[in-house]
């Protein structure tokens, strides 16, 4: 107790930050993907009755249908836009910087959202949604890069993990505030969708009391002043030349002075390995059945016997579950390690989607049947927040070195932003075509990953980022003799 206290005391600048850097980070990226769900009867009759104020006839069908897709996946295409611009812009600015300029993007979509109805304009909508969407790629892949450069070795777990911390807290007060009880009511629609204005504000004000992080300081700006600023407010005013000696070996070993870009990415060797990972990692986050969970929930609820007023404090539950689980995996992962919550996430799941899958089958045949497919969602949600749900991001982020990892975050941007595309518009057809028997796919799927992550993913816990790149060295460099290595740097230890 002592030790964490102490621990808590040391590094409360770094704890403080974290908050910052979620609040408008990975937070909004949470927030946005489930907040939608609540107000989209509302939205929709909006939509309908302008449509009557402008042309007098109410909207056809298949107009509506396609203006709430429009609606849905123009979040998607801005986050995919936000994403793919992150790299460039967070090499060249800073990440500081472009969080706090990202903040005005949500703050401006507010007022669009808000001013909406006023204006009879569901046009201000599908803008404010882009906007919302440009800022979460700015979020995702900036907060994960801030995260991954701040925190030592003893506190890099909790850190990292924070990134999922956020998603599933994002996700779970959308769900809270969207309630009936709440802001879940047609008069003020506007205000819940408009309430991401008040999460960016939130940053806007805080992060300037915050600095740069330390490595970007160091190894992009040569600021060893500022870097060493930095570190003493984030990790306690302690001795930390052994941490810039790290940071000075790896920007010796650097192929070049700067931050790869996406294609020098793909093309590098060294990397090829940490690329073949982060591709399984995310796409199994995306693939793994946690919507199809999401989704058939509210038939299991209901099959269960639950009241149609019960089921969205239910599915409140299971968000609670998830976030619970995230935040305990957070806690203990820089004691066990990333590969034991990953792997055994996976195991976990695979037996709850098999399981759930003859439960949801059966349970017509026997009235206790829905009982088990209830407490298997939550085995199921239990084991995907503290297994993929909270390391993923965490290994993505670890895995590359400064000069590649804002590169490797565009790239998990991507196949995060078009994976979340793909599976909106494909994923309702998929249920109505294999109905319960589509978790049998996500299991596969979970199966070919786990069995690759468990021969070739290392441990990435307590190691430098030139101890994790020589761990993937044994695979890039495995048929061939390596045409580079990591020079050997003494470098005297000196106080700055």
């Amino acid at each position: 107790m002592s030790s964490w206290v102490k621990n808590l005391l040391q590094y409360r600048g770094l704890l403080m930050l974290i908050c910052v850097l979620g609040i408008g980070g990975t937070f909004q990226y949470g927030f946005h993907i489930s907040v939608l769900n609540s107000p989209s009867q509302f939205v929709k009759t909006f939509i309908n009755d302008t449509w009557i104020h402008r042309y007098q006839l109410p909207i056809a069908e298949s107009s509506l249908r396609l203006l709430w897709s429009f609606v849905v996946s123009s979040y998607c295409i801005g986050g995919l836009l936000g994403s793919l611009a992150t790299g460039y812009l967070a090499s060249r600015f800073g990440k500081k910087k472009c969080l706090l300029c990202s903040d005005l993007i949500p703050i401006v979509g507010a007022l669009l959202l808000g001013l909406s109805s006023t204006a009879r304009s569901f046009e201000m909508i599908l803008l404010a949604r882009f906007l919302y969407g440009i800022n979460a790629g700015f979020g995702l892949n900036i907060h994960a890069q801030y995260a991954g450069e701040i925190a030592d070795k003893k506190m890099r777990g909790f850190t990292n993990t924070s990134i999922s911390i956020f998603v599933t807290t994002g996700k779970l007060t959308a769900q809270i505030i969207g309630l009936r009880e709440v802001l879940g009511f047609e008069s003020i629609w506007p205000l819940l969708l408009a309430v991401s204005g008040f999460w960016a504000l939130t940053q806007l004000l805080t992060l300037p009391f915050f600095p740069e992080s330390p490595p970007y300081l160091l190894m992009e700006k040569q600021d060893k002043d500022g870097c060493m600023q930095a570190l003493k407010q984030l990790w306690g005013d302690r001795d930390h030349q052994k941490e810039i000696d790290d940071m000075l070996k790896e920007q010796a070993a650097r192929r070049s002075g700067r931050s790869l870009g996406v294609l020098e990415l793909l093309k590098e060797r060294s990397v090829r390995w940490q690329l073949y990972i982060l591709i399984a990692l995310t796409i199994t986050l995306q693939l793994c059945g946690i919507n199809a969970i999401y989704f058939y929930a509210v038939e299991v609820f209901k099959a269960a016997g639950f009241h149609d007023m019960q089921i969205p404090y239910l599915t409140v539950g299971v968000g609670i579950c998830e976030t619970s689980s995230v935040i305990l995996c957070s806690l203990v992962v820089d004691r066990f390690g990333r590969r034991v919550f990953l792997l055994a996430g996976y195991i976990s799941m695979v037996l709850a989607l098999g399981l759930l899958t003859l439960t949801i089958s059966l349970q017509t045949m026997y009235t206790w049947m829905p009982y088990c497919s209830v407490i298997l969602i939550f085995i199921y949600t239990l084991s995907f927040g503290a297994g993929p749900g909270a390391t993923t991001m965490t290994i993505n982020v670890e895995i590359f070195s400064q000069e590649a990892r804002a590169a490797a975050l565009v790239i998990v941007g991507v196949i995060n932003w078009l994976g979340l595309a793909i599976i909106g518009m494909v994923f309702p057809f998929v249920v109505a075509t294999m109905e319960q028997y589509c978790f049998l796919t996500f299991l596969v799927i979970i199966v070919i990953c786990g069995v690759f992550l468990y021969f070739y993913l290392p441990e990435t816990k307590g190691k430098s980022s030139l101890e994790i790149k020589e761990d993937f060295n044994k695979y890039n460099f495995k048929n061939q003799p390596r045409t580079e290595r990591t020079p050997e740097i003494f470098v005297i230890s000196t106080r700055l």
